[in-house]
């Protein structure tokens, strides 16, 4: 801490409320009598060198706005009229308590469901909460499919035994200038737009950084954005079909004979069968299904293979292919039959920095912090651990689709309660959101934690817990590198950090299971494994980078560092890439990548897109704000008023609709309301509208729950369903639509 004219001046991690992202930014907070008077980038920090986003430079608008929850609530009136009274932590826990453990004697601790939002800080201390409670029902309720990150996260774990990222060099303390690293002479960026958005464990503008230093891009993306129009190469695909380039590509790959023959006989299982697999996804074909030209794919194809290193880097698109699983296993394969794994410049194996776990991505992490024995007892009445190899082998979630018909139909055991903590269901992620809409409002009970109210909180919530920002809390993170720490600086009401929240609940369900005296105790414990304590961790500027070992790159495989009994290779039961999984193989399932059609699109429903003959894409990102969050914040939205669609000058004409009108998005599900917005980043056949959108200046109480009836894109997006893994799935950007005028009137 530096301090200087009354300013105190505390580094910090960003992670989650108030930035509302995946993470890991080191910001600066200038604290003056106790109040935050700005942020600012901590130019010391490694991951993003000073740089920050408007949603952290906007945080003291999101602190101090005078919308924000800051005292527990309790509804007073009927679920929907938006009636609340304040009332004291004691009565909230004492409630919540009180509640919870009725319906846990009654009908057992599965009957309460544990709801997450996407990616933030809150899967640490809501699986601490749910596995103390008893249930084994955590889950990212709505998004169909868990189609996000944990679709490319299984495709990884099956063939390597381990996850990857795209090498930009954040695993090095001197970053570019480390000698060990080598600039990607080629980076595949695929389903996503980095300068945008800063997706799970990645800081979007690396990619930039490397072109900067040569790196050319190979841009995988049906629009044209900002990366796509300095691309070597544009691959324009229709959406859904990546998993068709992604076979034509190991097929152009391996029958040339451009990958890396010696890494493969050594380190790779089922090469021929993979080969032979491809075999049907001729260039031709391949550009067929995807639209893009067969000489593009071929020349794209050979240029990644011969530039080494090179590396890949993927977004959200990818699980929301109907095979999400499939389409990044054979993503994975790319880099591996390459020979761009575990090296400087290519796909480098991350794991939990110092070993220390946070957020527990796998079933070995459940286990090792909970015990094989209540993991064995909680995944045997886990929603989709029957039905879903992956889901009972690989992740400790709950399967999103089949939980919200269990919830509808009480089959085959009810479920009377929710926990829902940073997760706005209704308004944000949950797919066929009407759906959502109506078994939730079935639910004896609900609990959400969060910083304001939502449509979620004013349709289902009978108590709201006021949660913190990255600045009012005590927190750790281990997602990569480096190893991390935010401390609170600051009070805001008796707003109170999910771990907070959390430990206190789950101390009054498990008292004897719960060991510690505090939060910090609790972190100093998990920090143990890193030999570190909280508070040195705080001393040290809030930050560490992972010593050489089995967390820091390169060549691991090599030195005997991935697996536990200490031999070369890698981390599967082969020991090598297994480009057959045998994880797949022993679960009854396909163990090699195949392409399937989108659900709904020109050819697996030609009727349907006669009546419907646009491809809507949702969900692309924006820097102003994070999934559903920050409507609120004045320089934000300022920026970004109204829910836009981007429709091509073409469609746009035989629709007759002029730049900037309000118009609808409809098909047999419904319609909503967005601005069109003239431009030829989209195809004339394609539509992209961005996800998440509700008005918090509208009328919060049903039956206006903030507009979101008029604006979530969601109620037309199909559901639930998901691929045959359990993971991947979601219709998020396949969804099959036509635009209609608003009369005169507004109907």
């Amino acid at each position: 801490m530096n301090e200087r004219d009354g300013v105190k001046v505390y580094p910090t991690v960003v992670w989650s409320a108030g930035a509302g992202c995946h993470g890991n930014c080191g910001q600066k907070l200038y604290v003056k009598d106790g109040k935050l008077i700005k942020v600012e980038g901590d130019e010391s920090h490694p991951w993003n060198q000073g740089r920050a986003c408007p949603r952290v430079l906007a945080l003291k608008q999101y602190v101090y706005h005078p919308d924000r929850i800051v005292y527990p609530l309790k509804r007073v009136g009927k679920r929907g009229e938006g009636k609340f009274e304040r009332i004291t932590w004691d009565e909230a826990f004492d409630t919540c308590e009180a509640r919870l453990k009725e319906i846990k004697d009654r009908f057992g601790p599965e009957a309460v469901i544990f709801c997450q939002g996407t990616g933030r800080d809150i899967g640490g201390p809501i699986s601490f909460l749910a596995y103390n409670f008893g249930s084994p029902n955590w889950c990212q309720l709505g998004l169909s499919g868990q189609s996000c990150y944990t679709p490319r996260l299984a495709g990884m774990k099956i063939t390597m035994g381990d996850f990857a990222v795209a090498d930009c060099s954040q695993f090095l303390e001197k970053r570019y200038d480390d000698p060990e690293w080598e600039v990607p002479k080629v980076i595949i960026v695929w389903g996503n737009n980095p300068t945008t958005t800063d997706p799970d464990g990645f800081f979007g503008h690396w990619i930039v950084d490397c072109m900067k230093r040569g790196s050319e891009i190979i841009s995988v993306d049906p629009r044209y954005t900002w990366l796509t129009t300095r691309a070597k190469y544009h691959l324009r695909l229709r959406p859904g079909t990546g998993g068709a380039l992604a076979l034509g590509m190991l097929n152009i790959i391996m029958n040339e004979g451009l990958y890396d023959k010696e890494f493969v006989e050594k380190w790779t299982y089922g090469f021929d069968e993979l080969k032979e697999r491809v075999q049907e996804y001729t260039p031709s074909r391949v550009a067929e299904i995807t639209e893009v030209p067969e000489g593009l794919i071929l020349e794209a194809s050979r240029y990644y293979a011969k530039s080494r290193p090179a590396a890949i880097h993927w977004g959200l698109a990818i699980d929301m292919e109907p095979e999400g699983t499939s389409v990044a296993q054979a993503i994975t394969h790319l880099w591996c039959i390459t020979g761009n794994l575990d090296v400087p410049g290519g796909n480098v194996i991350a794991r939990p920095s110092h070993g220390v776990t946070t957020y527990p991505y796998t079933t070995e992490e459940l286990l090792g912090l909970y015990g094989e024995d209540l993991v064995k007892k909680l995944t045997d009445k886990r929603i989709g651990t029957k039905e879903y190899p992956l889901v009972k082998n690989f992740r400790g979630w709950a399967q999103p689709d089949m939980a919200i018909e269990q919830i509808d139909t009480g089959k085959p055991y009810p479920i009377k309660a929710a926990w829902i903590q940073t997760a706005n269901v209704l308004g944000g992620q949950a797919a066929r959101a009407k759906l959502h809409y109506d078994a939730l409002k079935k639910l004896d009970f609900v609990v959400v934690v969060d910083l304001f109210h939502n449509p979620t909180t004013m349709a289902l919530a009978d108590i709201v817990l006021p949660a913190a920002t990255f600045a009012e809390k005590d927190s750790f993170r281990s997602w990569w590198a480096p190893l991390g720490v935010m401390h609170k600086v600051i009070q805001v009401g008796e707003c109170k950090s999910d771990w907070e929240i959390n430990f206190e609940m789950a101390k009054r369900f498990n008292p004897e299971g719960v060991k510690w005296n505090s939060v910090v105790d609790l972190i100093n414990d998990r920090l143990s494994v890193a030999n570190r304590t909280f508070k040195e961790m705080v001393e040290k500027g809030c930050w560490e980078m992972p010593p050489d070992g089995p967390f820091k790159p390169y060549r691991r495989h090599e030195r005997g560092l991935l697996r536990a009994d200490g031999k070369l290779g890698f981390n599967t039961e082969t020991g090598k890439v297994e480009l057959w999984s045998k994880a797949l193989e022993t679960w009854g399932l396909d163990p090699l990548p195949r392409y399937v059609e989108p659900p709904q699109s020109p050819v697996s429903t030609p009727d349907l897109y006669e009546k419907y003959p646009l491809i809507m894409i949702t969900g692309a990102r924006s820097s102003l704000f994070f999934h559903s969050e920050h409507r609120m914040i004045p320089w934000l939205r300022e920026k970004e008023m109204d829910p836009f669609v981007e429709i091509h000058p073409e469609t746009a004409k035989k629709y007759g609709i002029y730049d900037g009108e309000w118009i609808y998005i409809k098909n047999d599900m419904g319609r909503v309301k967005r601005k069109a917005k003239i431009t030829l980043t989209v195809k004339p056949n394609h539509i992209q509208t961005l996800h998440g959108w509700w008005m918090p200046e509208m009328k919060g109480s049903e039956p206006d729950l903030f507009g979101m009836w008029d604006y979530q894109i969601n109620l037309l997006i199909p559901g639930p369903q998901c691929s045959s893994s359990g993971f991947g799935g979601g219709q998020y950007k396949t969804t099959l639509v036509t635009l209609e005028k608003i009369k005169e009137g507004g109907k």
